[in-house]
């Protein structure tokens, strides 16, 4: 059966080199889109020949992080470094058939200069051709007898039944080289797909000073799995039309890879943190929000306590419209003061306190104290800002009316008491 009608079959082959950082992980992202909307399988292969590079826990953190996103793997993990016998059975096969060469121990490939090579990449349904004669002698098992990314990587394909190979566009130029080894070895080439390459504000590659962390960093930062799943898909898809914020659900049922940009996507974290507010509110109006927090701000016992009290499900409500991570909700919530007061303040707060303790007695109701602050505001040429930062001891934070409904008066008064 040939690789066009057979079930569609992507993988995500990540080398624990090092934590993957958000570019990586949409890599996997946009293969788990395409296989669930076209009905096929993920699976997840370990690229760990490199032996030199390996760094400790680094395959530990891309499980974590697939794991917390939900992007589900099917089948066993396959680990290149137990499949050695097989790199090296397919490059003595290459020595036999003339197309490869040994070298000091290693094995090298000659493409042949008069070789063309051109494939119609699915990404902008462009078509890319290279001549032999600007693809360069190329090691596919080194002296270690350990394989080259570039020869694991065709065969490993081929034996585990890869259909389309969605990768980064880094890989372009390494491509002329793959489709050679699957005409020498006499097999059929999957299709390819080539993701563009995430930039910066200024426009230069992602690299940590734009952002380009791990999903395990943004999520200690407070951001959440639907924010950072949704905004990682719209960095370079489109799915057309302006919506913006879509469940796992949604994007599964719109993907399509035609629909990737070519031109690359800007990193934009002031984005990122907007779709995570939105997302925050979600979750709050599907009552998982206070959920997501105790698990966020666990071992954290100032705020646990206010998730325990009888005051919690209030406060996470009225604190949810002002959150842009989850790591706002300690200061939201805290009834610490952001500052003292200054003489000034104090006298303001003094004559306040007595203004609001003639008009409204013991009948604090929003109506009547909103108004009472209007009429000590314009009396007094005193902004509602100053007012907020004397009532709740607070620069910006939950609103007044929402408090009084919290709180109620005896917390202003004890703010206004400084």
């Amino acid at each position: 059966m040939s690789k066009e009608n057979s079930k569609i079959k992507v993988r995500f082959a990540p080398s624990p080199t090092g934590i993957p950082h958000i570019g990586n992980t949409r890599t996997a992202f946009f293969n788990f889109l395409f296989a669930k909307h076209n009905k096929g399988e993920f699976i997840l292969r370990i690229e760990d020949t490199d032996r030199k590079r390996l760094v400790e826990g680094a395959e530990d953190a891309i499980l974590e992080i697939l794991d917390w996103l939900g992007i589900k793997y099917e089948g066993e993990i396959l680990h290149q470094s137990e499949r050695t016998e097989i790199y090296k059975e397919h490059a003595r096969k290459l020595l036999n058939l003339g197309v490869a060469y040994e070298k000091e121990g290693a094995v090298w490939v000659k493409v042949p200069d008069e070789k063309d090579f051109e494939w119609e990449d699915l990404v902008g349904n462009k078509k890319i051709k290279f001549s032999g004669k600007d693809v360069e002698d190329f090691v596919v098992l080194k002296s270690d007898g350990f394989p080259t990314y570039h020869l694991a990587n065709v065969i490993d394909d081929h034996l585990m039944e890869i259909t389309h190979v969605i990768r980064g566009e880094e890989w372009i130029s390494s491509t002329p080289k793959h489709l050679f080894l699957y005409e020498s070895l006499g097999w059929e080439t999957p299709r390819f797909a080539h993701l563009p390459v995430i930039l910066g504000t200024d426009k230069t590659k992602l690299s940590k000073r734009h952002g380009a962390k791990s999903a395990l960093d943004y999520r200690a930062e407070g951001f959440v799995k639907e924010a950072l799943l949704n905004f990682m898909a719209l960095l370079g898809w489109n799915p057309g039309g302006d919506k913006e914020q879509m469940s796992v659900e949604e994007m599964e049922n719109l993907f399509k890879i035609e629909d990737v940009n070519t031109a690359n996507p800007v990193f934009d974290t002031t984005k990122l943190e907007w779709l995570n507010g939105l997302w925050i509110r979600t979750l709050n109006d599907e009552k998982k929000l206070k959920e997501r927090l105790e698990e966020f701000y666990k071992g954290n016992k100032k705020v646990e306590e206010v998730l325990k009290s009888e005051k919690s499900c209030d406060l996470v409500n009225a604190a949810s419209s002002r959150m842009r991570t989850l790591k706002d909700f300690e200061k939201l919530v805290s009834k610490e003061k952001d500052r003292e007061m200054t003489n000034d303040e104090k006298e303001i707060s003094l004559k306040l306190q007595q203004f609001l303790t003639e008009k409204l007695e013991e009948k604090w109701e929003d109506e009547k104290l909103l108004e009472t602050l209007r009429e000590f505001s314009k009396s007094n040429d005193v902004s509602f800002k100053v007012l907020f930062f004397l009532m709740t001891g607070k620069e910006k934070g939950i609103g007044i009316l929402e408090l009084n409904g919290i709180y109620g008066k005896d917390f202003f008064l004890n703010n206004l008491k400084g």
